[in-house]
């Protein structure tokens, strides 16, 4: 490559921010559309976008009845991709999820193995209570969520573009419930805390989804949309002060950094992919809310959601009553000052 003028340089920077600000018309009409639905949980909803528009995969966690179904159900009719929902059970089989090989006989009875394509194949695809399967089967999800392609009776199959899956589990420990490991946990891009919704949002949700007509969303995007404004996203500059402050709380969340505090609560820390997530969903932080450059502010407002599924805590910080957020809100805390 030879060395662009100023000219060219200056029309690719044009071109770039045109790109981003029809990006970020885009972006806003998603969250009106899904806002027409989903009432408050204005975080949940970021920070599940920010997780798509990312490329990644996001876990949801929460409680029963708080509507997590619903807004996956209604991600995948505003982005206009092609959803699939799995329940997961503890009977549920990896064929369940990957497809499986049935026998055809054709008039002449001869016989062929013919492959039926399970729910994974979809754009987007919805894996409820992943927390009941067993481990071979979440493994199965799980495999194919990194490597994009499932393999059956030794043929590889790809998985279609895009393909996000944002799985929803039950915090709740219950009986028969196989909590995910810890390095498949890593897989997720971000986990999303569901709480109940705040007193005036549950008002609009009894008054209006319990008359004859409920609110409808439209589409807005289409899936060759969707990989464009992600493939923009992986195009943003990052100042060197957002790359600096990433790393520094990343690694400031690990043992034996220098970290007093880490050193004596973190059992252990977030690895490298804990860094390229906030390198990406700083900058769809940044186009959600309207900006063309991300900030500090992006990196510590995603610290949590990125954070808190890659360490885990002392036995002695458990048995004090500390949770994984408060250190995070404490290594937050620490940064900003």
């Amino acid at each position: 490559m030879g060395m662009m003028n100023a000219a060219e340089a200056g029309l690719d920077e044009k071109a770039i921010v045109a790109a981003a600000e029809s990006a970020l018309a885009d972006i806003a009409a998603v969250r009106a559309e899904v806002g027409k639905v989903i009432f408050g949980q204005e975080k949940v909803v970021e920070n599940t976008l920010i997780a798509v528009l990312s490329g990644g995969h996001a876990l949801l966690v929460g409680v029963p009845g708080l509507a997590k179904t619903k807004l996956v159900n209604t991600l995948g009719g505003v982005l206009g991709l092609d959803a699939n929902r799995i329940q997961f059970t503890p009977d549920l089989m990896p064929s369940d999820i990957l497809g499986s090989e049935v026998m055809d006989q054709d008039e002449n009875g001869r016989r062929s193995f013919r492959f039926v394509k399970g729910p994974v194949f979809a754009q987007l695809l919805m894996a409820d209570e992943i927390n009941r399967a067993s481990p071979r089967t979440q493994s199965a999800l799980l495999q194919s969520m990194q490597e994009y392609h499932v393999t059956v009776a030794g043929q590889r199959l790809d998985l279609p573009a895009p393909f996000h899956v944002l799985a929803t589990q039950n915090p709740l420990e219950q009986e028969g419930t196989y909590p995910l490991p810890e390095a498949q946990l890593d897989r997720f891009l971000m986990q999303v805390d569901v709480d109940y919704p705040e007193l005036a949002d549950e008002r609009r949700i009894l008054l209006e989804t319990t008359g004859l007509a409920e609110e409808q969303a439209g589409t807005v995007l289409n899936a060759g949309r969707l990989m464009e404004i992600q493939k923009l996203i992986r195009q943003m500059p990052v100042s060197d002060a957002v790359v600096d402050a990433i790393l520094s709380l990343v690694r400031s969340a690990r043992p034996g950094q220098g970290n007093a505090g880490t050193d004596k609560h973190v059992a252990w820390g977030p690895g490298p992919r804990a860094g390229q997530a906030l390198m990406l969903c700083a900058r769809a932080r940044a186009l959600y809310e309207g900006r063309l450059a991300p900030s500090l502010d992006d990196v510590h407002a995603l610290a949590e959601p990125v954070l808190q599924h890659r360490m885990a805590l002392t036995f002695a910080a458990r048995a004090e009553g500390m949770s994984v957020r408060d250190v995070i809100a404490g290594l937050v805390k620490q940064a900003r000052n």
